[in-house]
């Protein structure tokens, strides 16, 4: 894959972290290195699942850093940046393209809501400040001030910003990007849709959490849509939604980080005052990895 071309699957990246506070480098590059052997066509730290929100500057630099290292440009690695003020975002995404970050992921954190006009200046203020692709993301769920469809649409005319992920869990929302935008921004799925679905409307993979814990499935599930294995791509995605089910019923980090120990990854607890699975919600994560051969697949 040609480093500003994205596609496929790109697991949004854990943050492993010690008690201390310490972002746990060798950790991350086995993780990064193993996803990378079962097939990922990506890797995108700092996302929802890295926990961005919670991590301070110098944790977020370590993680990012500790990514691109382990790739060594076998993948591309999208990098998260998110902030409240425009400066600070231009700042790390100037950071995260020195340390060598082939796109930019980028959040709008918000307190107070922010205007349409303002959004979309601070999108494009990211966009003007490197030269990698960037990617937008949209999560309302979580984020106060949400893109618009008007606003997709107008920021899809820059030339940097070709990708976005939207995580609104609605896929007709993603058809309208498709419609309105056409080859001008291609969408990434989230874990909140069906990535088979967004994979038959025109997406073109997905940026997903859940893709850490069964990488080799994603990149089967995706290779069958690719091949227009319909049938085929609908029976792994009906049993893989066990995943997002799990995923969508949990904290996100914990989930995630609670299947990787499980798999035999030390990467810690989510970042306070988020807590771990409780032994029941980790036993139900055991299961359903079980029921998927996630566990024989990491073994």
């Amino acid at each position: 894959m040609a480093m500003s071309d994205f596609h496929g699957v790109f697991p949004y990246l854990v943050s492993p972290i010690d008690a201390a506070g310490r972002i746990k480098t060798d950790v991350l590059g086995k993780l990064a290195d193993d996803l990378i052997k079962a097939g990922v066509h990506g890797l995108a730290p700092l996302g929802s699942t890295g926990e961005f929100a919670y991590l301070n500057a110098e944790q977020r630099t370590s993680v990012v850093a500790a990514t691109i290292e382990a790739a060594a440009k076998r993948v591309p690695v999208v990098a998260g940046v998110a902030s409240t003020t425009t400066a600070d975002a231009v700042a790390q995404a100037k950071a995260y393209q020195r340390l060598g970050a082939d796109g930019i992921l980028a959040i709008l954190e918000a307190y107070f809501p922010v205007k349409d006009a303002q959004v979309e200046s601070y999108f494009r203020a990211i966009a003007d400040a490197v030269d990698v692709p960037v990617v937008l993301y949209t999560n309302p769920q979580f984020q106060r001030s949400d893109l618009t469809l008007d606003v997709i649409a107008r920021l899809a005319t820059h030339p940097r910003i070709r990708y976005i992920k939207d995580a609104s869990t609605n896929t007709g929302r993603l058809l309208s990007i498709i419609n309105r935008c056409g080859d001008t921004l291609s969408v990434f799925s989230a874990s909140a849709h069906i990535p088979a679905a967004v994979m038959l409307i025109g997406g073109v993979g997905w940026m997903a959490g859940p893709a850490n814990i069964i990488p080799r499935q994603s990149v089967t599930l995706y290779e069958l849509c690719k091949a227009g294995r319909w049938p085929e791509a609908m029976t792994l995605q009906r049993k893989l939604w066990r995943v997002n089910e799990a995923f969508a019923r949990f904290n996100l980090a914990a989930c995630i980080k609670a299947g990787l120990a499980i798999q035999g990854y030390a990467v810690g607890d989510p970042v306070p005052p988020q807590a771990p699975l409780s032994a029941e919600e980790r036993r139900a994560v055991e299961a359903t990895l079980t029921e998927i051969g996630a566990l024989s697949a990491a073994a």
